[in-house]
């Protein structure tokens, strides 16, 4: 669905404050995968996904979308964006209109579609991620926090793109609002089959949803793997200024007392089940 060759972006090329944000980066995502990049502030991550729907093009490489090369010239990048939907951080600061039913329209509007099917698409989009039908003719800024953040996502979800990123989507919000969010992400991704690509500080967060994990630092990928592999290697992590969940420290720190345990738990679940697991082991 994505894919990146040998792509360099450079921001203000032979100018003095030249920087180099992504280097020499190869990346293939596959329809319906479910990835998590993370990486440092600076490491390139938000370069990274505003070349993935021709927001930026890079200075060298190739990006393809659904097989359109961005890069070339006369690409119908038009058609590129409507299906890579971006939602960027705190994108509840980007809502705008009387109610949240027009929010949720105004990508289908600009489509072109008509107006049954722009009716479909809002109610679909609002399932979705958990907004009822008794709230769309409210005004979205008479809702809480977190459903500011769910329409938002509906709004980019009404296009029916092939690919949602979300920019730290739980970004702000308190321990149930980040919840919530994360459930219905994992929801939508289940039920529409799209490729999500979800960009975090959090590890918590990460290691909750995705299924494959991309560590970014210095603008090229430091480590592509699952999670269990990916927070394997906390050394690793620790040196390029990541942490690791705190299940996963649990268990690291288990196994150094001599626990058997596996390397990488990243899960509540998992993690309980594992050391209780141990703990009958040794008595």
């Amino acid at each position: 669905m994505l894919k990146l060759e040998n792509v360099t972006y450079t921001y203000q090329p032979n100018g003095p404050f030249e920087k180099t944000a992504i280097r020499d980066v190869n990346l293939h995502i596959e329809l319906g995968e479910f990835v998590g990049i993370i990486g440092h502030t600076g490491s390139g991550k938000s370069t990274l996904i505003q070349m993935f729907n021709a927001l930026l093009k890079p200075t060298s490489g190739k990006v393809f979308v659904d097989g359109v090369d961005t890069t070339e010239k006369g690409a119908n990048l038009r058609d590129v964006r409507f299906k890579v939907g971006l939602v960027m951080q705190y994108p509840e600061y980007q809502l705008f209109e009387e109610t949240i039913y027009k929010d949720i329209a105004f990508g289908p509007k600009n489509m072109g579609l008509g107006e049954v099917e722009i009716e479909r698409r809002v109610h679909e989009a609002a399932k979705l991620v958990g907004i009822g039908e008794e709230l769309l003719e409210k005004s979205p800024f008479e809702i809480s926090g977190g459903q500011k953040r769910r329409v938002a996502i509906a709004g980019v979800l009404a296009m029916e793109p092939k690919v949602l990123i979300l920019d730290e989507p739980t970004a702000g919000l308190d321990p149930m609002g980040r919840d919530e969010i994360l459930h219905k992400i994992r929801d939508m991704h289940r039920e529409t089959g799209i490729s999500v690509i979800l960009i975090s500080h959090s590890m918590e967060d990460v290691a909750k949803a995705a299924s494959r994990i991309i560590v970014m630092n210095k603008g090229e990928i430091a480590a592509d793997d699952s999670p269990s592999e990916i927070f394997s290697q906390i050394e690793m992590l620790e040196g390029i200024g990541l942490s690791v969940p705190q299940i996963t420290k649990i268990g690291e720190l288990l196994r150094r007392q001599g626990f058997d345990l596996p390397r990488g738990i990243h899960s509540m679940n998992e993690g309980k089940a594992e050391i209780l697991r141990a703990i009958r082991q040794r008595v």
